[in-house]
């Protein structure tokens, strides 16, 4: 495993996505405050990756200024206000549903922010995965959340789609299936598929590989 991190690293690298590997969770935040000058306006993307970190404690009580959109009491269209403001901040923090050994980041959304913020908007995104999110290729991204991520999210957020309840995507049953088939439904959180494959921007990307699994 350790030498697959290392490819996986080197090839985000010329990617022009800055690695950087830690051996444990623990690691995780003192890094991203090495990342994140005081003062910082940051975003982040839903994630139970940084959940199981304690990135959404650490925002708040550090010194930045936090696009909280997890703040208590607020309605649904003030979420997502905050979600659109912090597309434009100085750093976005969110994880990847996978990244390829090419080192590419294969990401699947419901909302269509982290995916939004990957693509432009923040000066900095910082991606942090866990080594359980590491696959092949193209094919074994899209299986990944279309047997892992996708059911196991829906299960988390309580959302009654076909997946919740056989564990997999409709559509692996499909003959010639395609990435974007599906259910429909409004419950649906596969909708926009984004594959980030070159950074244009040198290390706008930052990609922290933890060795120990995070996250679905």
């Amino acid at each position: 495993m350790n030498n697959l991190i290392t490819k996986v690293a080197e090839n985000l690298n010329k990617n022009n996505m800055e690695s950087f590997v830690v051996d444990k969770k623990e690691d995780v935040l003192p890094l991203l405050k090495t990342l994140l000058p005081d003062g910082s306006s940051v975003g982040v993307g839903g994630s139970v990756t940084l959940d199981e970190i304690g990135v959404i404690p650490f925002l708040r009580e550090g010194d930045y200024a936090f696009f909280d959109r997890y703040a208590e009491g607020l309605t649904r269209p003030e979420a997502v206000e905050v979600m659109r403001q912090a597309l434009l901040a100085d750093a976005f923090i969110t994880s990847s549903n996978a990244v390829t050994e090419k080192g590419e980041l294969y990401n699947v959304d419901g909302n269509g922010n982290r995916v939004a913020a990957l693509c432009f908007g923040p000066k900095k995104v910082i991606v942090i995965v866990g080594a359980n999110k590491i696959v092949k290729d193209l094919n074994a991204a899209e299986q990944r959340v279309k047997t892992i991520a996708a059911p196991k999210n829906c299960n988390r957020l309580g959302l009654n789609t076909p997946c919740f309840k056989t564990g997999e995507c409709v559509s692996m049953k499909m003959e010639n299936r395609e990435m974007c088939d599906g259910c429909f439904g409004d419950n649906r959180i596969c909708s926009t598929y984004v594959l980030s494959g070159y950074q244009r921007v040198k290390d706008r990307i930052k990609v922290i590989i933890c060795k120990e699994n995070l996250g679905y």
